[in-house]
């Protein structure tokens, strides 16, 4: 499987939903870095299961167990290997479904690709479970990041057809005032989202939605051009977040409603610095960074694990058939999602920062 992301940094995630534990190892960090694991655990949190209405009641606690790289508060330059055990599991409930995939899941293409052998219960290490891991990762490089001067954060744009209009100027992303809670800058537009989740719930079905991830502080010249762009890079580990289906930079699709002079970035001096009147390229030209801002949007798909009854066929009979999912699972991913989009930014921009460190 491919599970390992990195140039710079080794991040390797294995496990499975219903495992005796998920986990992760990251390699190449150099040796020294400082370690919050307070504000690491915090930052777990919010991610977390079973915390909200608005989420699985599936409760797992999400302490990570170190087992090598960090002593007395420092990476100490050996790879980082940690642990999150599962404690809360039902794989009961998923009997019914080993011969009849899920609508929406990676049952019926790991059925193909691995032949009855990938551990199915929960979705197995297709789980969006497995983010956990990621966010142990993402924890410590956005900690890595911010002593650099580096933060990163994100908020939920839309769920259904609740849209938060509140428009943050993309050359100040006012991170501090994004809710950790339910990070949608307008209450009321929070209330209308929410509603539109319970509602999903109360229905036996579910609703996706937009996140958007900022990263202010980034200096210009990191990436590389074509394959190695920062877009790539990026985007190549949000994908790996389960539900991702889209990811765009800057103005994204609506650039292409927009003429050239509109769209370009206009450039002007500010003392040793270079910037931008706008920032529609989203910090990033040629793969590279231009000392912007990075903005980026992730578009969260439905949670397919709905409770209403689906069509399916039995991979047995080749038959169809209706399955009816049980389970603990969200009527919306995005609000746990937010975490998960700027972990995934934190280590691909943490990345890039090494490179950019050792080329100097």
């Amino acid at each position: 499987m491919s599970s390992t992301y990195g140039e710079m940094i080794k991040l390797s995630i294995f496990g499975e939903s219903h495992g005796a534990a998920i986990g992760m190892t990251l390699d190449g960090v150099p040796a020294g870095l400082p370690v919050d694991f307070d504000k690491l655990q915090e930052f777990l949190n919010r991610r977390a299961p079973g915390q909200n209405d608005w989420s699985t009641p599936r409760r797992e606690e999400d302490r990570p167990e170190f087992l090598s790289g960090i002593l007395n508060g420092f990476t100490t330059g050996a790879p980082i290997a940690a642990i999150i055990r599962n404690t809360n599991t039902r794989s009961g409930d998923y009997n019914n479904l080993k011969n009849c995939p899920r609508p929406g899941h990676a049952d019926y293409t790991a059925q193909v690709k691995y032949r009855g052998f990938q551990d199915a219960a929960g979705g197995g290490h297709f789980s969006g479970r497995l983010t956990a891991p990621l966010c142990i990762a993402g924890g410590l490089c956005k900690q890595w990041l911010e002593n650099e001067g580096v933060r990163i954060g994100a908020r939920i744009v839309s769920i259904s057809d609740a849209i938060d209009n509140y428009e943050p100027d993309s050359l100040d992303c006012e991170l501090d005032q994004i809710p950790k809670d339910f990070p949608v800058f307008t209450a009321s537009v929070a209330e209308q989202m929410k509603q539109r989740i319970a509602q999903a719930r109360a229905e036996g079905d579910s609703v996706g939605g937009v996140i958007e991830c900022y990263a202010e502080g980034v200096p210009a010249g990191l990436g590389e051009p074509m394959f190695g762009g920062m877009e790539s890079r990026i985007a190549q580990i949000v994908y790996g977040i389960p539900a991702v289906k889209c990811v765009e930079f800057g103005a994204g699709e609506f650039a292409s409603f927009l003429t050239g002079s509109q769209n370009n970035d206009r450039f002007f001096p500010a003392g040793d610095e270079i910037k931008t009147t706008t920032n529609h390229c989203g910090g990033i030209l040629g793969g590279i960074t231009n000392g912007m801002p990075i903005l980026f949007r992730a578009v969260i798909k439905p949670t397919p694990s709905i409770s209403k009854p689906q069509q399916t066929v039995n991979l047995e009979t080749g038959e169809r058939t209706v399955i009816q999912i049980k389970g603990r699972h969200d009527p919306c991913i995005v609000p746990r999602a937010v975490p998960v989009v700027e972990a995934a930014a934190a280590i691909a921009i943490f990345d890039a920062w090494l490179e950019f460190k050792a080329r100097r």
